[in-house]
């Protein structure tokens, strides 16, 4: 067996103790590095700042262009004092008639100007029935507008201003547009002018939204408030691809919805009012309801595709056809009419004058009728006849 001597057993242990303190000192200073690092933010690669710093000069730019093109709208509207006879007027005064004093009603909107010579779209609700609306455009002049026309049905309205070499929008592909993209909203919310705000097309095509009769509305998060009706919505190359209208809201501040009309309606009605001082729209004369089963069940009609008829204007194509109340209309030129809104919008396309062709059931029995379609008329205070 081999024999241990102290200075043997004193070496080794120093040998032991070295190691060991070196060992130490390097995790030491391996945790010391690792702090650290864990402590140094971790500095944004160069390409994603420099894409981000893209993106917020597009917003700029978009605004830069637009903002100029986007007027504030103030509608007011003198409210009739009320006349009557006051027995104790009459007993002081000897005159008992009396008439209160007329009152007047503001409304604050957005619009945006479509050329250098004036011409401005906005929303119908917007204007209908001022008695005065002024413009102010973004370098503070003001100018009283001319109503060119209105159509309450789309919510579409034109003015005209008498000013020259004015910045205008351009009109936008609305139909490109793809749920997900990028667009802008600038108006003037609580009457905070060229205001913008920036969100995306969350949805399109929204329809019995309840805001007017011929809807297909663009849904987007870009925030919108009273006052932001009639401004502009634009995509990212700067060209106007909806009207702004409404927002959907328990509160009646912005929830992230609201809702535009789509440029390629928009422009249509509104080269329309600038031609004839209206929009026209094919009628025949009849009001509609969704059949249901309950409905065809007490009609004797199979299934519950259709639109039944529930009145009849007197002396319209549809009286002259000899069609009744309780028909049920299932087709219109070979379309299927699954709601009123399909012979609503197949109707008021058909040109004044035509033929439009319906199917219709009777009981068990069908037939088709061919109508000869009249103009779509208002009534008196200019808002369209109810139906279709």
């Amino acid at each position: 067996m081999q024999r241990w001597n102290r200075r043997d057993l004193v070496a080794g242990f120093v040998i032991v103790f070295l190691v060991g303190l070196l060992a130490g000192q390097h995790l030491k200073s391996r945790q010391l590095t690792s702090s650290a690092a864990a402590a140094e933010p971790a500095a944004a690669p160069a390409a994603d700042v420099a894409g981000l710093r893209r993106v917020s000069s597009t917003f700029a730019d978009v605004a830069a262009k637009l903002t100029p093109a986007v007027v504030n709208i103030n509608s007011t509207r003198i409210i009739k004092g009320q006349e009557y006879y006051d027995p104790f007027r009459e007993f002081f005064y000897g005159n008992g008639n009396y008439r209160e004093p007329d009152t007047t009603s503001e409304s604050l909107g957005s619009g945006v100007i479509l050329s250098a010579d004036g011409l401005v779209v906005t929303n119908n609700h917007v204007v209908a029935d001022a008695d005065e609306i002024r413009v102010a455009i973004a370098d503070s002049r003001e100018f009283t507008a001319k109503l060119i026309g209105r159509d309450p049905a789309s919510d579409v309205a034109v003015l005209r201003i008498d000013a020259r070499g004015l910045p205008h929008a351009e009109w936008g592909d609305s139909d490109a547009l793809r749920v997900g993209d990028w667009v802008v909203a600038i108006g003037n919310p609580f009457g905070f002018s060229e205001t913008v705000t920036a969100g995306i097309v969350s949805a399109k095509g929204r329809r019995d939204v309840g805001l007017s009769d011929f809807e297909e509305f663009i849904q987007t998060d870009a925030a919108i408030n009273p006052g932001n009706s009639g401004g502009a919505l634009v995509d990212l190359d700067g060209r106007l691809v909806g009207i702004n209208t409404a927002i959907f809201s328990k509160s009646g501040g912005y929830q992230g919805i609201g809702f535009a009309i789509p440029a390629k309606v928009a422009q249509r009605y509104s080269d329309e009012l600038v031609k004839n001082g209206r929009v026209i729209r094919g009628w025949i004369g009849v009001i509609v309801r969704q059949l249901n089963s309950r409905i065809a069940q007490k009609l004797g009609v199979a299934g519950t595709d259709g639109v039944v008829v529930t009145t009849l204007w007197e002396d319209q194509p549809a009286v002259r056809g000899e069609m009744r109340v309780g028909d049920v209309i299932v087709e219109v030129n070979g379309q299927k009419v699954k709601s009123p809104r399909d012979l609503r919008v197949a109707v008021a396309d058909a040109p004044v004058g035509g033929p439009v062709t319906l199917k219709i059931l009777r009981g068990r029995r069908s037939s088709t009728v061919t109508l000869k379609v009249a103009e779509h008329p208002n009534q008196d205070n200019g808002d369209p006849a109810p139906g279709i």
